[in-house]
């Protein structure tokens, strides 16, 4: 279970033999430039965050916490892998690539670490997911996916093994806009060198849950900065982000709504101004913020609609 307090923030082992490292693509346009900036911008974050919590918590630390010994060489792998997407994708940016920013993640302890590292994993396959469709170049799109699904392992892996919860969301993974993935990321940024380039992203309002891992049918309330201002605008919606599927529940004038019924894993909500389009750049009203719905090996997943 993914712990309340970081709900509501929301919301390495060296091999025997070296691999060669792989060719980075040749990034030609603008355009994708911008993408793969982004994407780097994701990768410093979580390199930054697994570096950072391996310095923090020893292999006793971990002991304490009631993990076995390979948890938390697997996290350092994990962690290698996170400064390999970083080396991989500055090569292939070159001059242009964003460098680090100053991060603060709340987790004090493994078990809060372990927790965040599920939520950050979901976001950047899910970041990757979405960007998807933006990428016409064919290697740049073939780097990416390669990247994707190891994101993806390593999220199951942790959600699994380690949290003793589901390792997957369901048949499809949620797909998230550069926007709505940054909306997240960037709770966890402090600061960024000017020099860095400006991303292909707009920014809205953070989202807070009244309770991260809410029950089906139950109330929630939703706030954001501006909440307020918008609620005598017009009609408001939560979209629920599960899988390919968008699930709408209307919020009422005091940021309240009711959760629905065919949410599992772990799904994106955002409040929007109309459900006629999914969530995009146009409609949002907030930034994304993450709900829980853990199941068990007996559950029977809701069907998707595709």
């Amino acid at each position: 279970m993914f712990p309340k307090a970081l709900l509501l923030a929301l919301v390495a082992v060296c091999p025997v033999f070296a691999a060669p490292a792989p060719a980075a693509p040749q990034v030609t346009g603008q355009y994708h430039t911008d993408v793969l900036q982004f994407a780097l911008t994701l990768e410093h974050l979580e390199s930054a965050f697994y570096a950072q919590a391996l310095a923090k918590y020893d292999a006793q630390a971990f002991a304490d916490a009631g993990f076995p010994e390979w948890v938390r060489n697997r996290f350092e792998q994990i962690g290698q892998h996170e400064a390999d997407h970083v080396k991989f994708l500055t090569s292939a940016l070159g001059v242009n690539a964003t460098q680090a920013c100053e991060y603060s993640f709340p987790h004090n302890n493994p078990r809060e670490f372990a927790a965040l590292s599920v939520a950050l994993e979901n976001v950047g396959d899910s970041a990757y997911v979405g960007a998807a469709q933006l990428v016409t170049d064919k290697s740049i799109l073939t780097a990416a996916a390669s990247i994707l699904s190891v994101e993806a392992r390593h999220a199951a892996w942790v959600s699994a093994p380690v949290d003793k919860d589901q390792g997957w969301n369901g048949p499809f993974d949620a797909p998230l806009t550069p926007s709505g993935a940054f909306s997240l990321a960037s709770l966890f940024v402090t600061s960024c060198p000017e020099s860095n380039p400006a991303l292909p992203v707009k920014l809205f309002p953070a989202l807070t849950l009244s309770n991260g891992a809410p029950a089906h049918g139950s109330p929630v309330t939703l706030t954001f900065d501006g909440a307020k201002s918008t609620s005598g605008a017009g009609k408001a919606f939560a979209a629920w982000l599960s899988g390919l599927n968008v699930v709408y529940s209307d919020v009422a004038a005091d940021g309240s709504t009711t959760v629905p019924d065919t949410l599992e894993g772990t799904a994106f909500v955002a409040v929007v101004s109309s459900k006629a389009e999914p969530p995009s750049d146009d409609n949002l009203l907030s930034g994304f913020a993450i709900a829980e719905f853990p199941f068990d090996s007996h559950a029977t997943e809701p069907a998707q609609n595709v």
